[in-house]
């Protein structure tokens, strides 16, 4: 466990940044205009920062700004629409404007320290790390945000490190390392591996809209505990907990015990564990709804599957909705079928049944009285290559904000998760307590 609301450790470091420029695709691109995003996209228009460090023992980084910077010209040729420039449309939806001549922005910096001082997301203050990111200063909205801004930051250890800041409307997790790989091998002078598929309209909503399913991602629940909680005037903080290996397998035989599931996943056991947990520590009412959101990947659901390198956002958000005393008192298998059921939920009717609940309501996921996990433990965030090898560290540099919880995979044993969460300070005591019975 490891706290990282407190940057003691890092008010020396420094870093000073160059002026922006933009980037722009290094060749003519075909296709102008106006391009289209799917319901899909809608509902995750957020900046979403991410930091990748690099390190080799064979080469310095005097030519890593250039290199990194000329690659980026050459893969925004396969994906130019992240240079595009985010407006909303005439149906009051998000859609990206190709014809100016905005790119994307790009930073040159420099730390006053070595990559080993940074190079551990679970340790270094989250303000701090946010300076490998570059900001625009002054924004008032999201639409004066570029859709992609990536800053280098020099380590005077020859190390370096590529903070990437891009809108998730434009990619989920799965299209933007498809998107950093492909960078990283044009950089390489290699032949893309995967040609991106850039046509969303075949996730275009059904005329007129066909609702089948109730869909309970987007109910309002009513936060009764927080009338008679304490916690309310409590610090937020936040701390990074790590499951390796014997602790993942531990969950699992708790889970499987009373053998009411015949099986269950890693992920499934991990975020019924910390569901569980996380109403725990609140203490909530027992008769406090809580509900549980999350994002499953629907490329291999839609019938037929979506294309090969499908360039956007391919996951639908399911759901799960409890009373915390339940939830609470019964066994860690509840939670975890839970879990599973809104998973085996989610196939090709009910991913195109929220793509018309958005059309006709223009509705996004509530958030009260709700933990929203992210999943980054199984994206491939060290098959990276940039010409200096993988990454010895990467993964989100933000903290998340409640009741936002993000998994990702530890940088030196990457079959442990890292988890990262915001509490009050007595949850969190708590939270901790049962952690360490594992």
């Amino acid at each position: 466990m490891e706290d990282i609301s407190n940057g003691s450790n890092n008010e020396m470091i420094t870093i000073t940044k160059g002026e922006p420029t933009r980037v722009h695709p290094n060749e003519p691109v075909e296709k102008k205009g106006l391009y289209y995003l799917s319901n899909l996209d809608q509902n995750i228009a957020a900046t979403i920062p991410t930091v990748y460090f690099f390190k080799s023992e064979c080469k310095g980084n005097e030519e890593a700004v250039e290199m990194v910077k000329n690659g980026l010209s050459k893969i925004l040729v396969y994906y130019y629409p992240l240079a595009g420039k985010l407006m909303i449309s005439s149906e009051g939806k998000l859609i990206v404007d190709c014809n100016g001549d905005d790119g994307a922005v790009f930073v040159e910096a420099e730390a006053n320290c070595g990559v080993e001082e940074m190079a551990d997301l679970t340790k270094v203050d989250h303000v701090v790390l946010g300076q490998l990111v570059y900001h625009i200063p002054g924004v008032r909205n999201l639409l004066e945000i570029p859709l992609l801004m990536v800053q280098v930051t020099k380590f005077k250890c020859g190390g370096f490190a590529i903070g990437m800041s891009m809108n998730h409307c434009m990619l989920d997790g799965i299209a933007a390392m498809e998107f950093v790989n492909g960078w990283g091998e044009v950089t390489r002078a290699l032949p893309l591996n995967l040609t991106p598929f850039l046509d969303r309209t075949i996730l275009k909503p059904r005329n007129p809209p066909l609702i089948e399913f109730p869909h309970h991602e987007f109910d309002e629940i009513e936060d009764i505990s927080i009338k008679t909680s304490l916690r309310q005037h409590e610090q937020i903080i936040h701390k990074s907990f790590t499951f390796d290996a014997p602790k993942l397998a531990k969950l699992k035989e708790t889970a499987m015990e009373d053998r009411v599931l015949s099986k269950c996943t890693t992920f499934e056991t991990l975020s019924g564990f910390i569901w569980k947990t996380r109403c725990q520590a609140l203490n909530l009412l027992p008769q406090q709804k809580t509900k549980l959101l999350f994002a499953i990947n629907g490329r291999q659901k839609f019938i037929p599957p979506l294309p090969k390198g499908y360039a956007g956002n391919g996951i639908v958000i399911t759901n799960s909705i409890v009373e915390a005393g339940e939830l609470v008192e019964k066994p860690l298998s509840f939670a975890v079928g839970l879990i599973q059921e809104a998973i085996e939920l989610v196939n090709d009717r009910y991913m195109r049944s929220a793509i018309d609940y958005f059309e006709a309501t223009r509705a996004r996921p509530s958030l009260a009285a709700t933990v929203l996990l992210t999943t980054w433990s199984r994206l491939p965030l060290y098959t990276i290559d940039f010409g200096w090898g993988e990454p010895i560290c990467s993964g989100p540099v933000a903290l998340p904000e409640n009741p936002v919880l993000i998994l990702f995979p530890h940088h030196k044993d990457h079959k442990s998760i890292n988890l990262v969460l915001g509490l009050p300070v007595s949850a969190m005591k708590m939270f901790e307590e049962v952690i360490m019975e594992i």
